[in-house]
């Protein structure tokens, strides 16, 4: 068997152990799946997992980080489809919120990443993911003079926390209203921010 054939083996085993754990995860929770399911699942053993993830834990990693890189990717995707630097602002912050109120993402994202990882860690990933792209938003409005000049670091992660506790919040709710409500709440505080 040559090398490319063995690469490629060893990455469709990894992509087939990411898949299908995030399918398990998110539908069940990280605590309730145990790795016996995720190998059955993908149809490997349990040294094939191994060779990958050292741990249940560092294979929830990669599979929140594929989550949160899928999340900032949308986000970016339609804040950067905007016409002007207040519109991306609005749109991404409104994209972020309708991402993360998605059942898959939420479980993964917010619901059991904070829980596996700590809460440090998962904010970690959660600004590599997102938070350079909120902070650029803002600077460049800073910047045109659409928000009063301040330093960019603590509104950018007011802002954010501020999103990601309205994220966590819709991910308990059952009142299907609530997104509405709360991209509405959201486009208010965003709006207390512009000056011109």
């Amino acid at each position: 068997m040559g090398q490319g054939v063995r690469e490629e083996r060893r990455d469709q085993t990894r992509r087939s152990l990411l898949l299908q754990s995030r399918q398990l995860f998110a539908t069940r929770g990280y605590q309730a799946v145990g790795l016996a399911e995720i190998v059955s699942a993908a149809g490997v053993t349990k040294g094939a997992l191994y060779h990958h993830f050292a741990s249940k834990v560092e294979l929830f990693q990669a599979v929140l980080t594929q989550v949160q890189q899928e999340v900032g990717d949308r986000v970016a995707a339609i804040a950067d489809a905007q016409p002007d630097p207040w519109s991306r602002l609005t749109a991404g912050c409104q994209a972020f919120l309708t991402a993360s109120a998605d059942p898959e993402f939420q479980r993964i994202m917010l619901i059991d990443g904070p829980a596996v990882l700590g809460w440090h860690e998962w904010r970690a990933l959660d600004e590599a993911a997102s938070g350079r792209h909120l902070a650029d938003a803002l600077a460049d409005l800073i910047a045109a003079g659409m928000i009063a000049p301040q330093p960019v670091a603590p509104l950018s992660h007011l802002l954010s926390g501020a999103m990601n506790e309205a994220a966590l919040w819709l991910a308990g709710s059952t009142d299907p209203a609530d997104l509405a409500a709360t991209q509405a709440a959201l486009s208010r505080l965003i709006d207390a921010l512009r000056v011109s």
